[in-house]
């Protein structure tokens, strides 16, 4: 017993490690849907998490602010981005840069990675040059390229997400294709992905051996959050009184500071060890978070005391919300997509109903075929409203070919096919075209987008938040996807991948088009 004591005295984990554990699990509460396979998309996901993590990660129950600035910039010609900016600004002057240090998973990834035993790369004069490298990724990957690309193409590239960003490929795409529902998404990977892979391995290994070495030297959301540091609320503080200068804070920091809080300081509180004088501690505001427990100016007892036991209840009431949105999203909240799911298969099956029913064609279209979204099924019926007020019934175009796109305003692939689609309609008149949005609140707003464009052949519907139309099709939030209906509603293409405008006219020749 007595060496299991001594054993668990020396492995546990500090009281940061527990918060970065925790904040890696909250943002990503929603655990079922890393064996599902499909991205959560439910009100929360609007909302950005402070720390890094993608969007597109299965288990995200919210989005990326790093992500979010590079779609509101490149949608800049369209709507300004307001609330991106303001929680952006908000965390900054609340946290600054403590978010780096305890509430960033992918921090939590780096140090994890850097504990594998190897020889280290300590700092120096070139790697305090090297952490400068971040905020040129910033102004040339998170905010030039996607802002001149969004105002000249009118097409939102989120230039780091698309091109640098390891979470996105760790937690996004081998999130995803974690799931053996995914399987079919392996033949759209390429170069794109390869060269993303790679990234993310290079980036990885140089964590082993160079401490948080993307957080350091590539991670643009740091250095937005280090811009606040000066001022923040929240961080590790230095008493001018008790301080006397001896340095040792800054040389035994694994960051490239120059000073204790300065804008490469992510407030982990190691410095605290390392202070014999008890000089610094982690505040927030005049609340004292962490005080200093050793040295000659060590906190007294009975204040130490207090704060353990402040930081127990502390820790009841985050374990509390932590289990509170675990059930919420895996449990409370599958009811809601089951009513949706219900509703649309009731709706599917329900079109022998009297009130409902179109007026029946001089030509039998009925089909045999069992409902489905498989080639060869027939489409369950929906019903969905138009972008000019309307109302699309799928059973009034029985006898017509009919086309189905899930897209977005902030997916490149599915703006630069929708053209296409547009050619198509105005080629072949007699067809029918619905344009599906997944619905994202942060997501520019759809009507001045595509009004923008003019794209009036097509028809529009903005998908709603317990997503109907997209639990009928399959669709994910992997896009652009294409469904294609025959004259008797049946599918005979259903598939995520980008079209052309040959491959739509292939695909209305053998549908029946004539």
């Amino acid at each position: 017993m007595a060496e299991i004591r001594k054993w668990w005295g020396e492995h546990r984990p500090t009281t940061r490690r527990l918060v970065q554990l925790y904040a890696a699990l909250l943002y990503n509460a929603n655990l079922k849907g890393f064996a599902e396979g499909k991205i959560y998309t439910g009100r929360t996901k609007a909302m950005c998490v402070p720390g890094f993590n993608c969007y597109s990660c299965p288990g995200a129950v919210g989005a990326c602010p790093l992500g979010s600035i590079q779609n509101a910039l490149a949608s800049s010609g369209h709507t300004a981005g307001w609330y991106v900016l303001g929680i952006i600004l908000l965390y900054g002057i609340l946290l600054g840069r403590t978010i780096c240090g305890w509430i960033c998973p992918l921090g939590l990834i780096q140090e994890l990675l850097h504990e594998i035993p190897t020889p280290k790369i300590r700092k120096n004069a070139f790697t305090r040059v090297l952490s400068y490298l971040k905020y040129v990724i910033l102004v040339i990957f998170v905010i030039a390229f996607p802002l001149w690309y969004g105002l000249k193409y009118e097409v939102p590239l989120p230039g780091f997400c698309k091109y640098i960003c390891p979470a996105g490929t760790f937690e996004g795409a081998i999130g995803m294709l974690g799931s053996p529902n995914n399987i079919d998404l392996f033949s759209q990977l390429g170069i794109l992905f390869t060269r993303k892979f790679t990234i993310m391995l290079v980036i990885g290994l140089a964590c082993i051996f160079c401490y948080r070495s993307f957080c350091r030297f590539i991670c643009p959301l740091g250095a937005i959050y280090g811009l606040f540091n000066r001022f923040a609320l929240a961080g590790v503080k230095v008493d001018p009184i008790r301080c006397n200068h001896c340095g040792n804070c800054v040389r035994n920091c694994g960051m490239d500071v120059r000073r204790v809080g300065d804008h490469e300081c992510i407030s982990c509180g190691k410095c605290m060890e390392s202070c014999a004088q008890g000089a610094i501690s982690i505040k927030c505001g005049s609340i004292t978070l962490k005080g200093p427990e050793s040295g000659k100016n060590a906190d007294p007892e009975d204040v130490r005391a207090r704060r353990r036991r402040n930081g127990r209840i502390a820790w009841g009431v985050l374990l509390a919300v932590l289990a509170g949105a675990v059930v919420y999203f895996n449990f409370i909240d599958v009811p809601q997509k089951a009513k949706a799911q219900s509703a649309a298969a009731e709706a599917a099956v329900s079109d022998g109903g009297e009130q409902n029913a179109p007026a029946a064609p001089a030509e039998d279209f009925t089909s045999q075929a069992p409902i489905g979204y498989e080639v060869g099924q027939q489409l369950a019926d929906f019903s969905c409203e138009i972008s000019d007020g309307s109302t699309f019934h799928l059973a009034d175009y029985r006898g017509k070919v009919v086309f189905i796109n899930v897209w977005a305003t902030y997916c490149m692939p599915c703006v630069k096919e929708l053209p296409y689609f547009e050619e198509l309609k105005k080629a072949h008149p007699e067809i029918e075209i619905l344009a599906v949005h997944n619905s994202i609140e942060a997501s520019p707003k759809m009507l001045d987008y595509i009004a923008d464009k003019g794209w009036d052949h097509l028809k529009f519907t903005l998908e709603k938040p317990e997503r109907p139309v997209m639990t009928i099709l399959n669709a994910s939030d992997v896009m652009p996807q294409t469904v294609v209906l025959n004259k008797k509603g049946e599918v005979i293409y259903n598939e995520r991948k980008s079209m052309t405008l040959d491959m739509l006219e292939s695909f209305y020749k053998k549908a029946g088009g004539e």
